[in-house]
């Protein structure tokens, strides 16, 4: 049976270029977002390029109807990555955790009724308190998960669903937490503004970063890749990664913008954000053979040449 792979949320970042991913590794992906709007995946592929992928319109709360995608595409891999984020949750609770604990059960459940053995998903640092409950440094694998936010609750109760489904179904998952993602349609969230510095580095214009201090940073695309691989290689339980990378302070990547655009200013503000400096990435590295860090020089040069391509072409 041909593999298919189901990608939740793919009009997000990530998912945009999870689908990207997937069809420059010639594998079948099937798109599935309430929304119909593919702007960000227009960054990345054209729309020729997109006919590899079938798009799917559906909503994750509908229980029945994701079955049946489940079991009309023929779905052998599951990369969930839809969630409403944090303002949404703290504006609408009921909705939020209608979309991000009842959807995620539903992915579920759906992978249990239609035979499927391991889903992969997305989790998020929001599982974590700020840096002030834990001891400095970075935070441990075995780091307590404090919550602040709706969001970040919803999120740790996604993983406990997880382990359950390993518990009584042997269902088994991954979930990863990537922390500061950047690149090609990241342009939401506060963690955006690197790369909306980027972007306007590329334009010509120059952009203040609205925050300081440390933390680490993940090139979108090397995030695709790492779920992408955690969907193919089942690790016989319920696993939370989080994805490490060296600490770098957003200083160093004002410069490293400013070393690829020499003619443009970019500055940074004091606010520090109230998470930990970084998470220490040493069991994703022990329990997969590839781990995706492209060198953050390397993806901001990489970022705004494409983001020079775009705006070439009038589609930045």
């Amino acid at each position: 049976m041909a593999d298919n792979y189901l990608v939740t949320g793919a009009m997000g970042c990530i998912g945009a270029w999870t689908l990207y991913q997937l069809v420059q590794q010639g594998k079948h992906a099937v798109s599935f977002d309430l929304s119909d709007n593919r702007s960000r995946i227009d960054l990345l592929m054209s729309r020729k390029e997109q006919e590899a992928v079938t798009f799917v319109q559906g909503d994750l709360t509908d229980a029945a109807g994701l079955l049946k995608v489940f079991q009309e595409q023929k779905i052998t891999h599951v990369i969930h990555l839809a969630a409403l984020q944090v303002p949404f949750c703290r504006a609408n609770p009921v909705v939020g955790s209608q979309v991000n604990v009842t959807g995620h059960v539903n992915i579920f459940e759906a992978a249990k009724q239609t035979g499927i053995k391991h889903v992969t998903y997305a989790s998020s640092m929001a599982v974590y308190g700020p840096a002030s409950d834990y001891p400095p440094g970075l935070l441990a694998p075995d780091a307590p998960m404090l919550p602040r936010t709706l969001y970040g609750v919803y999120k740790v109760a996604d993983e406990g669903i997880a382990r359950i489904y390993w518990q009584d179904y042997q269902l088994s998952s991954t979930a990863l937490r990537p922390y500061t993602v950047y690149g090609i349609a990241r342009d939401q969230g506060v963690t955006s503004d690197p790369t909306k510095a980027m972007r306007a580095a590329a334009r010509g214009e120059d952009y203040q970063i609205s925050f300081g201090g440390k933390m680490q940073f993940h090139l979108a695309s090397d995030v695709a890749k790492q779920f992408i691989e955690a969907s193919e290689r089942p690790l016989g339980g319920a696993y939370g990664f989080n994805l490490g990378a060296p600490v770098m302070a957003v200083a160093d990547v004002a410069q490293m913008i400013m070393a690829v655009k020499p003619a443009v200013k970019i500055s940074y503000a004091d606010t520090i954000l109230p998470f930990a400096e970084g998470c220490d990435g040493t069991p994703l590295h022990q329990r997969f053979e590839n781990v995706y860090e492209t060198p953050l020089a390397e993806g901001v040069q990489q970022t705004i040449e494409w983001f020079e391509r775009l705006h070439a072409e009038g589609r930045d």
